[in-house]
Formats: structure tokens, C-alpha cells, sequence
């Protein structure tokens, strides 16, 4: 019995000496899916937990802002675009960007090939065109005021439809194009039985307005504590190995996805797809802001005309304090 107890108490005291790990909230800017492929490959695959890290990764909707999970102290770190990361700085939340895992934007304008639009700069005007709100429609409103095209309307200007988060207005032709995303919305154009030949596209990136998507935001106080620095970069390290691991095995990262997925939403098929087009996006980072690519961003931004997204440039709006840490 001597002999029982004293094994019983030893095994109570090594499981007491046992560090936890580091617990890490991560909210999303969307709901499960592949365009977060590579915190869920992280998690899957034990990158985060060979880190000492226990990280919750939070999904989002159409209802959830980051910007205001961020304020709120819901997450430590959140995934943002950068247009309403500065928006929301510039209105006072000491929001930073920390890494910048998608090099690329996925964001274009999907057109009906029937309208007869070929150009932008000539045949915009007069037309309907679907955009995002709740901060994504900033990038839009700059390329259209780099055009010289009014948002209101009128023979000289677009018609903004605020879109939903679907391809019903170009399918039911309430609009000549639709806001995409390569990885997801347009696939869900054809899936409709629409044809590439039957429409015409315009990437962001092509015609230089593009912005940067789905960086890595936490909060200025959160930098000033080196433990909290130690596991910010921790977590960037690991979850740059997952994203890297999900390049390579979009199939198996598709997979993964899918397993996550709590709603029963997605399928097999269109998640690897976008994990094939996503991966286009991730490819050539390596988790730090390229400062080219930032000011690119904040210049767009700048260029409104009387309604800029942000007024000034910003200060102190990316940090390299983490990535450092997480790549040297």
C-alpha cells in the first residue's frame, strides 16, 4: 500500500512539473476554409505543438470583424487584410502587422463577356458593378479613382452594387462584373455553368491597385512584452512550415481543411481547388513583409481622391520584431 501511495504521489508531481504550452488564439477573417489551409495544416500536423504552442484557431463570417475580435481581446493575433488593418489604425486601434504569409492578392472583378467590357479605363462607365463592404471594398474604390470614375453612378461613373458574399448578381445579370476571389468566388461562377470563355477577368494585381491580403495583425502592447514577442514568432515559424507543407500537399491540406470544417459546408473538390489557387499566393514567402509591397499598398490606399481609405501614411503599422525572431 506504502508502495502504491508513494507511486501515486511521485506520478502527481511530475505531471505537476510539467510545463503547458503556450496557449495562442488566432482568428480568421473567413470561415474554414483552404484560404487558411496552412494554420490547420500547422495544428494538424504538430508544427504548432513542436513549438510548445496549444493554438486555437477561431473561424470567421460575415458577421465577425478581426479588427474588432482584435480590440476586444478575443485573439492574440488575427488574419487581415491590410486596407482594413490601416482603416482601422487610422480611426485609433493600435492594430500592427506582424508577418505577411500571402505575397500575391487573389482579388479581381469577374465580367460578363456579353457586356463587351475588354478595358477598364474605357468600359467601366455606365456599368453595374458588384463590390464587397464590412473593409473590402477599399482596394476597389482606389482602382476606380486611379480611373477617373465616379462611384455614383451616372454616364461618367459606376453603379456600386453592394454585394453579398455570393455570384448571384452576375448570374442573374443584375451586374455587368462581380467582386472574385481566384480561389474561391470564381470557381463558384463555373461550378454554375458558366464557361471561362464567357467571361472576362481583371486581377488587382494586374492592373496595380492590388493590396495586401491576409497578413498577420496583434496589437502595439502586445510587442512591448518579449514573452508575448518569443511567442508570436514561435507561432509565425510554425505556421510558415504548415503553409509551406500545404504548397507542396495541396490534396492532403485540402483534406485537412475539410476535417476542421464544423459545418458541413465544403466539399473535397472545391477546397482543392482553392488550396491550388491559394497556394499561387503563399508561393516566394517566407513570412516577412517585403516594405515595397507595403508601400504599394499604403499608396493605393492614399490615392481616394476626395474619400481616401486612409488620410496619411501611417506610422508604425508593420513591425519586422517578430519575424526577425521567427527566421533568424
Amino acid at each position: 500500500m506504502k508502495t502504491l501511495m508513494l507511486s501515486a504521489a511521485a506520478m502527481a508531481l511530475l505531471a505537476g512539473g510539467a510545463q503547458a504550452a503556450d496557449e495562442l488564439t488566432l482568428q480568421l477573417k473567413w470561415v474554414t476554409q483552404a484560404q487558411f489551409a496552412g494554420y490547420y495544416v500547422a495544428k494538424d500536423k504538430g508544427f504548432y505543438e513542436e513549438e510548445d504552442l496549444d493554438v486555437t484557431i477561431k473561424p470567421g463570417g460575415p458577421d465577425i470583424a478581426p479588427t474588432q475580435v482584435l480590440a476586444g481581446g478575443g485573439a492574440d493575433v488575427v488574419v487581415e487584410w491590410m486596407p482594413a488593418a490601416l482603416a482601422a489604425r487610422e480611426k485609433g486601434l493600435p492594430i500592427v502587422n506582424i508577418a505577411q504569409p500571402y505575397k500575391s492578392s487573389g482579388m479581381m472583378l469577374t465580367c460578363l463577356k456579353e457586356t463587351g467590357i475588354t478595358d477598364p479605363k474605357t468600359d467601366f462607365a455606365g456599368k453595374t458593378l458588384g463590390v464587397w463592404f464590412s473593409g473590402n471594398e477599399y482596394p476597389f474604390l482606389s482602382w476606380m479613382n486611379t480611373l477617373g470614375l465616379s462611384t455614383e453612378g451616372g454616364e461618367g461613373g459606376v453603379t456600386v452594387l453592394k454585394q453579398g458574399f455570393n455570384v448571384d448578381p452576375l448570374l442573374q445579370k443584375q451586374a455587368a462584373c462581380i467582386s472574385t476571389m481566384t480561389y474561391n468566388e470564381y470557381g463558384q461562377v463555373l461550378d454554375a455553368g458558366l464557361t471561362a470563355d464567357d467571361l472576362v477577368t481583371f486581377k488587382y494585381e494586374d492592373q496595380g491597385v492590388a493590396t495586401l491580403e491576409d497578413g498577420l495583425y496583434t496589437l502595439e502592447q502586445t510587442l512591448e512584452d518579449p514573452a508575448m514577442v518569443d511567442k508570436l514568432a514561435r507561432f509565425v515559424r510554425a505556421s510558415m512550415k504548415g503553409w509551406k507543407y500545404a504548397e507542396e500537399n495541396p490534396e492532403e491540406a485540402a483534406q485537412i481543411v475539410l476535417d476542421n470544417d464544423e459545418t458541413g459546408a465544403q466539399t473535397i473538390e472545391h477546397q482543392t481547388r482553392m488550396m491550388g489557387e491559394v497556394a499561387k499566393l503563399t508561393a516566394g514567402s517566407d513570412g516577412a513583409l517585403v516594405e515595397a509591397d507595403y508601400q504599394r499598398t499604403v499608396d493605393t490606399l492614399l490615392s481616394g481622391g476626395s474619400d481616401p481609405v486612409i488620410s496619411k501614411a501611417p506610422e508604425g503599422a508593420w513591425s519586422p520584431v517578430v519575424t526577425d525572431a521567427a527566421l533568424n
